[in-house]
């Protein structure tokens, strides 16, 4: 009896340290959840700095390579300059030295120290406005980047060459095998894309297709690789105005076939890289004349 009696005394006690003891184990348990969602959200974080860092790190890259292809013109520019100088200077010398000069051979000493000035200033002018044109591609290239920085490298590549902004899309991405028919797939990437194009209306869009050199054998009501190629440009430059609203007249089509491949077409891989759609952003001509004036106009104030 007094066994159970202390029994019955103790169960209060035990069933108060069971109640506080579960209380404290969820407590810990809703503070643990707490600090996995704050390490999942910081880990987040994390990546994302890590994506932008690389970006970053890539559009310094690009900047660097710019800035050296600037100076590298602006050296030759000098060199040009300084040569027209020294020849201006030789032409004051030898008229300063002559003793008698009469005046159809002053006149046309004078003409020429005319030319060669003007040839100065076309040269300085000609410089600010390819300094201008660099600048707009390198702020296009970077945008398009910046657009496309989740869409894997193999498929998408953009670049300045030749002077002007090229995009170059496989054509795993946009097309089934041997058809002109884009994949849903690539609607994300050509949104995109047509969004930096229509933000900058003064350029000119060219899409040129693209193929290896195998041979088609007339499947899809395409003879060959110049059908295939110029269809494929076609079905972009379409999807460019009915889906994603760019001018029509900014837009030109146009198939090369295999006959400008990126590498040789002896190995898969080669014609993987030699198989793509190239979208070409081009300054219109008429504003990049106009942009010169506008400089030289500034320039003789």
């Amino acid at each position: 009896m007094k066994k159970l009696a202390f029994l019955i005394m103790a169960l209060p006690v035990l069933l108060s340290s069971c109640v506080v003891g579960k209380k404290k184990y969820e407590d810990l348990e809703s503070r643990n959840n707490a600090l996995q969602i704050r390490y999942d959200s910081l880990e987040n974080n994390f990546s994302e700095c890590q994506s932008e860092v690389a970006s970053l790190n890539e559009e310094l890259v690009v900047r660097g390579d710019v800035l050296e292809e600037q100076k590298q013109e602006y050296r030759t520019l000098q060199q040009k300059l300084d040569d027209f100088q020294k020849t201006n200077t030789n032409l004051l010398t030898r008229l300063s030295d002559l003793s008698i000069v009469d005046e159809k051979g002053a006149e046309s000493i004078r003409k020429s120290l005319e030319v060669i000035n003007q040839q100065n200033a076309y040269i300085a002018d000609m410089n600010t406005s390819m300094k201008r044109k660099d600048s707009l591609n390198n702020l296009l290239m970077m945008k398009l980047k910046r657009s496309l920085v989740n869409v894997d490298d193999q498929d998408v590549s953009v670049e300045v060459r030749k002077g002007v902004v090229y995009i170059s899309l496989s054509d795993k991405m946009l097309y089934r095998s041997g058809s002109a028919r884009i994949n849903p797939a690539a609607d994300t990437v050509l949104a995109k894309i047509a969004k930096v194009i229509n933000d900058h209306e003064g350029f000119e869009v060219l899409v040129e297709g693209h193929t290896d050199n195998v041979p088609i054998g007339n499947i899809n009501c395409i003879e060959d690789n110049w059908d295939l190629s110029a269809k494929r440009a076609i079905a972009v430059v379409r999807k460019l105005q009915k889906d994603y609203g760019v001018a029509p007249e900014r837009l030109t089509a146009g198939g090369k076939s295999y006959y400008a491949p990126k590498t040789d077409n002896d190995t898969d891989e080669g014609r993987s890289l030699n198989r793509r759609t190239e979208i070409v952003i081009l300054p219109k001509l008429d504003q990049f004349f106009q942009m010169m004036e506008s400089d030289n106009s500034m320039g003789s104030r």
